[in-house]
């Protein structure tokens, strides 16, 4: 039997058509717009045109997977790069280098029925290394009404920690404190003990500590008091909005933090709470209200248990 011409010819353009399909490379258009995407090194760009380029050009999905793990390949190779070299340049960095943080201002004037002046000021230190982390800061709070110093109380603290797993620190803590309305030359406090990360995302953070304290009461009287202890602390960060916007020419992000540190010993338990809300401004200017309490179960005989501070302040970050 013989096969007609035409069917003969009709097989042999199938099968060329199929080798034809089979061997198609990616159209030249195509192709640059998946190479101009991945210049611009937008992992989100690149992501919208291949999958562009999928729907349109099925039959070249190998050559398109191949051109998108080409890119994922860079971008983990340039990341693993510069790890690299920041965790180099903390190794090798100086005792006063890679510091940064937050001074704070406030400051009031009334006349009138009252003449009352007044002055806040805040400094919040903090450098991070591989596994270690050190923060200092000191606030100062100072005012005068009708001619009489009504408030003065400096507060310094350092505390280095040590990150034994991802959630669990060791610390040790420094504080000094004065306050001669409250019937205290100064007050001396030493601490450490461990700590745990409780909450740890992007917008919200939590860490509990704890461990023995030794402190030191130097009374304006002239007498002096030392005592052993126990610490338990936490510090609280919450970014409410990434984005608030307050008024049309200023982009603010408000943020509340907290901290709280209570010290019980055989004679007296003091708490010292601090909570506040920041806006910020700029990159490096916002604005806080704050709010600071503490709370003395047996202050000197001039002194008073629960002291209460509000504070409305120029935050300046570095």
């Amino acid at each position: 039997m013989t096969t007609p011409r035409s069917l003969i010819c009709a097989a042999a353009f199938a099968g060329a058509l199929q080798s034809t399909t089979a061997n198609a490379a990616l159209p030249d258009p195509v192709r640059a717009m998946i190479e101009a995407a991945i210049a611009t090194g937008d992992k989100g760009k690149v992501a919208t045109v291949i999958e562009i380029a999928r729907q349109t050009n099925a039959a070249d999905s190998a050559e398109i997977d191949a051109l998108n793990q080409g890119f994922q390949q860079q971008v983990a190779e340039k990341a693993a790069t510069e790890k690299a070299r920041k965790e180099e340049e903390i190794r090798t960095a100086g005792v006063f280098e890679n510091w940064h943080g937050k001074g704070q201002i406030g400051a009031f004037q009334s006349t009138g029925n009252s003449h009352d002046v007044g002055v806040s000021l805040a400094l919040n230190l903090e450098r991070k290394g591989i596994d270690w982390q050190h923060k200092l800061s000191g606030t100062l709070d100072y005012q005068r009404s009708n001619g009489r110093t009504s408030r003065e109380r400096y507060f310094f603290a350092y505390e280095p920690r040590y990150r034994v797993s991802p959630d669990l620190f060791t610390f040790g803590l420094a504080q000094f404190e004065r306050d001669t309305i409250q019937g205290f030359a100064s007050r001396y406090s030493l601490s450490g003990g461990l700590g745990y990360d409780v909450i740890s995302t992007v917008d919200l953070k939590l860490a509990a500590k704890a461990g023995p304290v030794v402190r030191r009461t130097e009374l304006v009287g002239g007498e002096t008091d030392e005592r052993m202890g126990g610490l338990a602390g936490f510090d609280f960060d919450w970014k409410i909005n990434p984005r608030l916007t307050f008024t049309q020419d200023a982009n603010m992000v408000a943020e509340t933090g907290g901290t709280a540190t209570l010290i019980v010993d055989s004679d007296n338990t003091t708490l010292a709470l601090n909570s506040g809300l920041e806006a910020k401004i700029s990159d490096r200017l916002s604005t806080k209200l704050s709010y600071t309490l503490n709370y003395d179960s047996n202050p000197p005989p001039q002194g008073v248990t629960t002291d209460t501070m509000t504070r409305f302040t120029m935050v300046y970050g570095f």
